[in-house]
């Protein structure tokens, strides 16, 4: 029986020769994460079973939970300091080793950790308390987001429930052009199938130009594809894959890949060489139009930050852009790890980022979340790096937040309204 990576991944954790789409089944987990919203949400979660009797002394595999600090850092309010030290006291009782505390050495978005730590590997299943733990899956693991209190039993007991999802195939072949990126990529692919297009499936890209892509570019592919209401995103690993993970570990690792003649639900067919510079306007990643029909709208804000938008690839075109310009508007740019910050500077993008007006600040998803370190108010205008704009996600429920890569960003910035980077004069 044929099996796609994700149908392989799963029937190897939950000990079976094969599954097929619709099979429930119960999988041994590999590795679990959790950051200081939901880290915080599981200890209330064990503190519940104690008060009803139940007695929590340890957990089933400390040396495979790992947590970040990365949503409200640095604390924005006594609440968040609070969250902090909730899950500073989680982390000592149960022995957790692998805690990225925001300002000691390492730290960063949680699912920037996660690849540049090397912290999950191909072939593994990945559970982590945040809705774009999908992003993973580029490193080809089966990588999914859950609640409290799912995150709480798997700490628990190892393992969790699957129900096997079907999986559509992304095949992107050419390559694409200087101008655009795979977020052009997959807002096109949004845009196609709507947010609730890939409700529950497994959304898995292959083709020429997946393979010509930097790991951080593809990266970008499985993490949108929570916008898209997937279950997870997921890439065949290939050698640059291992490549990328050899940089960053001596662990060993078992790529697993998906069998040839595997059964997807659908096939879609796109060619890369087409692409253009595409925006995501209010109120949905799938409201997707070209960036030309938009360069009218005027800006107060540009945001290159988080998991989707401030990897060392996005930092790199966004510098290409700024250098030797000057930014018109609030410009803010927060690298998505301590090491990609260092990175920066020591490549001098950060000066460029610098002399061009912009801000520079610390890793943290506060902004993209419109929880802190640069909200919207009422009425703002920003073109964003992020992956979502409902209304308030990035602050007020009167601001827009446009969804656009790195390079329309950054063109955008420029300008002060929104600008293709092919028009950038």
């Amino acid at each position: 029986m044929t099996m796609t990576i994700t149908e392989k991944i799963i029937a190897r954790a939950a000990g079976k020769d094969s599954v097929s789409p619709g099979d429930v089944v119960f999988a041994n987990v590999d590795k679990v994460m959790v950051h200081d919203v939901s880290g915080p949400g599981v200890a209330t979660i064990f503190n519940d079973l104690e008060k009803e009797g139940h007695k929590i002394d340890k957990l089933w595999d400390p040396s495979r939970i790992w947590v970040a600090e990365d949503h409200f850092v640095p604390a924005s309010d006594k609440q968040a300091a609070q969250n902090i030290g909730t899950l500073e006291d989680f982390v000592k009782r149960f022995h957790i080793s692998k805690h990225f505390k925001y300002g000691i050495g390492q730290f960063g978005i949680c699912h920037t950790l996660s690849h540049e730590e090397a912290l999950v590997l191909p072939g593994e299943v990945y559970v982590g308390g945040d809705s774009h733990t999908n992003t993973t899956g580029a490193l080809g693991a089966f990588a999914v987001g859950m609640g409290h209190t799912d995150v709480a039993y798997v700490m628990l007991n190892g393992t969790i429930w699957f129900r096997v999802p079907e999986t559509l195939l992304f095949k992107i072949n050419g390559r694409l052009p200087d101008y655009a990126m795979a977020k052009d990529m997959i807002l096109r692919i949004i845009g196609d199938i709507g947010t609730d297009g890939g409700a529950y499936y497994a959304m898995q890209f292959d083709g020429s130009a997946v393979r010509e892509m930097a790991m951080d570019e593809r990266i970008t592919l499985t993490n949108m594809t929570t916008e898209a209401g997937a279950k997870n995103g997921v890439i065949d690993p290939d050698e640059k894959t291992v490549e990328y993970l050899k940089a960053r570990t001596s662990e060993k690792f078992t790529p697993v890949h998906g069998d040839k003649g595997a059964e997807y639900a659908k096939v879609y067919e796109y060619e890369a060489g087409k692409m253009v510079p595409l925006v995501a306007k209010p109120y949905s990643p799938a409201n997707v139009v070209e960036a030309r029909e938009l360069t009218g709208v005027e800006l107060d804000k540009a945001y290159v930050g988080s998991c989707t938008g401030a990897k060392l690839t996005d930092l790199r075109e966004v510098a290409k852009i700024l250098k030797g310009r000057k930014v018109k508007i609030r410009t803010e740019i927060l690298p998505a790890a301590q090491s990609i910050f260092m990175q920066a500077l020591k490549e001098g993008l950060v000066q460029i980022f610098m002399e061009s007006g912009a801000l520079v600040g610390p890793p943290t998803c506060g902004a993209c979340c419109g929880a802190h370190m640069g909200v919207l108010r009422k009425n703002e205008v920003c073109i964003s790096t992020t992956n979502r704009n409902f209304p308030g996600r990035m602050g007020d429920k009167e601001s827009k937040t446009y969804l656009a890569s790195p390079k329309t960003a950054a063109a955008s910035a420029v300008t002060g309204r929104i600008t293709d980077p092919r028009d950038l004069r």
